[in-house]
């Protein structure tokens, strides 16, 4: 069963979601080489807090951090530690936080220095799969529809959709029903209606799709190593055209 949100709950995830968005629009001046990523986390701990925010992942299954940082092959889920960010790196942000007892999700991608023509392209195709994704959620259209757009945009482009992971509603509850796979064919699931919500969350890689779990039992890796990108926005289904919820004008 997908919740539809009331009036009181919509206005609450609308908050916490532009409280987000400007946590990640200050984190382009603090993503940069020789910070850990330890003190990225420290510093989205401390605005959390300052926005009235609570974390959505801190004490999560035993998870420790107010956000996940993963970096290059690292897709999703990385820990926090006193790994340096170097030059080049790809650095994936996400964050979910409720305000007053509902949530929002996003993440970002963060070039560091001098990017890779690579690291580039794998991030502005992430991008554009999400944008196809979300402009997919409208009331009347099938769950699928969304996942199908996403992994068309990114197989057009020859990269991997990973399939072990996928993106859900969102609420009360950081998951809630559905969850959105980031492929498979259109016109299949439940209908969409206004007062959906999702976090809609494209993870890619440059080669093979397949990951696995790393010995800290959370950060998600590529098997082949190569590059990942992933990106998120917790996004309204309405009477007209979907509403994005983590960004700061909304469209």
């Amino acid at each position: 069963m997908i919740p539809i949100k009331n009036k009181m709950a919509i206005q609450k995830m609308q908050t916490a979601g532009l409280l987000v968005a400007e946590i990640f629009e200050l984190l382009k001046q603090h993503v940069v080489a020789g910070k850990t990523t330890f003190e990225i986390n420290a510093l989205i701990e401390k605005e959390l807090q300052k926005r009235n925010l609570v974390s959505s992942t801190k004490g999560y299954k035993g998870y420790k951090f107010a956000s996940c940082i993963s970096i290059n092959d690292e897709v999703v889920h990385g820990m926090p530690s006193e790994r340096i960010v170097k030059d080049g790196d790809l650095v994936k942000v996400d964050i979910c936080a409720s305000w007053k007892g509902y949530c929002a999700d996003s993440a970002r991608c963060f070039f560091v220095g001098s990017p890779s023509a690579i690291a580039l392209k794998l991030a502005q195709v992430a991008r554009e799969a999400l944008d196809k994704g979300i402009a997919q959620a409208k009331a009347g259209n099938k769950l699928t529809d969304i996942s199908a757009a996403i992994q068309a945009e990114v197989e057009t482009h020859g990269f991997g959709v990973v399939r072990d992971f996928a993106g859900h509603g969102i609420g009360k509850q950081m998951h809630e029903d559905p969850e959105i796979l980031n492929y498979g064919k259109p016109g299949k699931g439940p209908v969409l209606r206004p007062g959906m919500t999702f976090a809609i969350e494209p993870m890619i890689t440059q080669g093979n799709y397949a990951v696995y779990v790393a010995q800290d039992g959370w950060t998600v890796r590529t098997k082949d190593k190569s590059l990942a990108a992933h990106v998120e926005d917790t996004v309204l289904i309405t009477e007209h055209e979907p509403l994005i919820l983590t960004k700061i004008n909304p469209s």
